[in-house]
């Protein structure tokens, strides 16, 4: 096979959540020990970050990845889902898996998977786990699919865990509240193990103080660290996330690893320029300015409209996808009304439709025209807007990707 078909033969043989959604969600450890035991457990032969949480924790897993690079480390950056090529999702020191890499592993353990039926994530999960111990990297920084407690990640055992927040996210598998959501994330505490928690929370202090103390697991609160490091992230949301990060890196100086004042300075400002990050405040060009970001929840949302009212523009214009698995209502009520939208599908099946996205947004007052594609909103946006407007892409993880 080719790289081509080796992927293809991954969407399609394992659906994967990313392209399909429910159907495609596997909770449970079982198949995926199963999948590891078929190529001797790599998950066991190097160290790792653990991270889970609502958002952010793929911003943090690229900034935490960064500084240890810079620290000399080789670091492992495991990270869903991607934006353009499936190799994004496994990376050593920045590169991507290669090809042949991927190719090899599906070739080998085609055959030998039919009876466990993995899903597209278990079979990612173990490729990635296989390839880090192979490369015999120094730390891997992991980062969870969907909750944490059933994870297929959630087999490692690593130096520290971290949960970045919690916010109302695929409820339909995690819970309809914050405290049964933050329970989920918290299955990746492991006993002795410390574990950061990037924002404090009324629904889920309670929850995270009984699960820490039931593992025995020092808890770190990193609203109580301060960090004021310049970062290369645009977002202003990467402040807490790069609290949550610092405070991490403390911990692992704490535990002997060597990474001085100046590599954790160097690494929060080359986070884009060591591992490739996109699409979180990402400027695509300046005139006009045209912003995207993968925010797609309500927390996300809040944070981007909030960030987009702090700035100076003449008329805004929002290119909007969204993937039907999400509250509708509860993300337009967020969006502002003084904007020309420009309604759009991504290209997967659980995408929300046009027509009924371009018909929720007029009960809340939402102006806009539907398009055949993301590529043709943008480009009417581009057509629409003056020198001095601003151009937003968001909405779903798969309009950025559509986008970049």
């Amino acid at each position: 096979m080719n790289y081509k078909k080796t992927t293809d033969f991954l969407f399609k043989q394992f659906p994967a959540f990313q392209k399909k959604g429910e159907s495609a969600y596997k909770p449970g450890l079982d198949r995926v020990s199963k999948l590891s035991k078929l190529v001797a457990n790599p998950h066991k032969k190097f160290k790792s970050i653990h991270i889970a949480g609502t958002n952010g924790k793929g911003s943090c897993s690229h900034m935490m990845a960064s500084i240890m690079q810079e620290a000399g480390y080789k670091v492992g950056l495991f990270t869903s889902p991607h934006l353009k090529d499936f190799r994004e999702r496994i990376k050593i020191n920045g590169i991507e898996i290669p090809e042949q890499k991927v190719i090899d592993f599906v070739s080998r353990l085609k055959h030998k998977t039919t009876s466990i039926k993995p899903s597209f994530f278990e079979y990612t999960t173990i490729m990635a786990f296989e390839y880090f111990a192979d490369q015999k990297v120094d730390i891997a920084i992991i980062e969870t699919g969907l909750g944490g407690r059933l994870d297929c990640s959630n087999i490692i055992k690593p130096e520290i865990s971290i949960i970045t927040n919690i916010g109302f996210d695929h409820q339909q598998f995690l819970g309809n509240t914050l405290t049964k959501i933050a329970k989920e994330k918290a299955g990746i505490i492991k006993t002795n193990t410390p574990v950061v928690i990037g924002r404090r929370q009324h629904e889920t202090i309670d929850v995270f103080n009984f699960f820490s103390r039931k593992k025995q697991s020092k808890i770190i609160w990193a609203d109580e660290v301060n960090c004021n490091f310049k970062l290369d992230l645009l977002g202003s949301y990467q402040k807490e996330n790069s609290r949550t990060v610092f405070a991490a890196i403390n911990e692992l100086k704490n535990q002997g690893w060597e990474i001085s004042t100046n590599t954790i300075k160097s690494g929060f400002e080359k986070s884009i320029q060591n591992t490739g990050i996109k699409g979180r405040w990402d400027i695509l060009q300046e005139t006009p300015k045209v912003i995207c970001d993968t925010g797609h929840n309500e927390d996300g949302v809040n944070q981007i409209v909030r960030q987009l009212n702090d700035l100076n523009f003449n008329q805004l214009h929002i290119v909007w996808g969204m993937t039907n698995d999400k509250d509708i209502s509860k993300i337009l009520t967020l969006l502002p009304e003084k904007a020309n939208y420009y309604w759009c599908s991504p290209k997967i099946e659980r995408a929300l439709k046009t027509d009924d996205l371009e018909i929720n947004a007029t009960k809340f007052k939402l102006k806009g025209k539907k398009y055949d594609s993301v590529k043709k909103a943008l480009n009417k946006a581009i057509l629409n807007a003056s020198d001095e407007d601003l151009i937003f892409i968001g909405g779903s993880t798969f309009v950025v990707a559509e986008a970049l």
